[in-house]
């Protein structure tokens, strides 16, 4: 019973340590700032699968803890960093909401999560519940970093933010097949590398990757 009760503790804290730096990365208005918090919200990701695959005893967890951690916490922010230096990208985060508002946005996003999963999974497992309900905070609040940023980059970090909120869904209901996993990791993998030859283009054609010059260049301008 203190097993259980020590194993669903340390679930949580990892699962709302997750919502919490997403959070942060709302918060943060300097690139470089915002990629260190991406890469330990990955970090923070892969704790939470590995914690699962021993709970669950799933070793095919290990993978995905193992492809969070090289992927999502080394080479994506690595990457990342070396593009927005080689790319002459400007440091600041330029937002299209205020701080102030984008946070309680955000809380209220949270709000609603807990208030949904809480209600519609309340016959699940305890700990698989709870899980889901942190995690569709997570996937909330990255959809809510690629709202209001306008840097493309930024943007970039909030759908791999919100990819791991869709990681930690999956594994908190009882882990995903083997083969899934992997198609997933592939996936994501091919998709940072798209976007990366669209960040260049974009610099190349705008001399920026502020996403509003794209509107501006359809004439759509405010």
């Amino acid at each position: 019973m203190q097993m259980h009760s020590f194993s669903f503790d340390v679930s949580h804290t990892l699962a709302g340590g997750l919502v919490l730096i997403s959070f942060m990365m709302l918060y943060q208005d300097r690139l470089y700032s915002l990629l260190n918090v991406f890469a330990l919200h990955a970090l923070v990701l892969a704790l939470s699968v590995a914690w699962q695959a021993f709970v669950q005893d799933a070793p095919h967890l290990y993978i995905t803890a193992a492809i969070a951690l090289v992927f999502k916490a080394i080479v994506i922010p690595v990457a990342l960093h070396r593009i927005v230096k080689q790319l002459g990208i400007h440091r600041d985060i330029e937002s299209a909401v205020g701080i102030g508002p984008t946070m309680l946005a955000g809380m209220a996003l949270v709000a609603l999560s807990m208030v949904l999963m809480l209600r519609v999974t309340a016959e699940a497992d305890p700990l698989a519940r709870e899980d889901l309900a942190f995690a569709l905070s997570v996937v909330l609040l990255g959809l809510l970093v690629m709202v209001t940023r306008r840097n493309a980059v930024s943007q970039v970090v909030g759908f791999m933010s919100l990819e791991n909120g869709l990681v930690l869904a999956a594994t908190g209901a009882k882990g995903m097949p083997l083969v899934v996993e992997i198609s997933v990791a592939f996936s994501i993998l091919i998709a940072f590398i798209v976007i990366g030859i669209f960040l260049f283009r974009i610099r190349e054609r705008f001399d920026s990757v502020d996403v509003s010059a794209l509107d501006d260049y359809r004439g759509e301008r405010r």
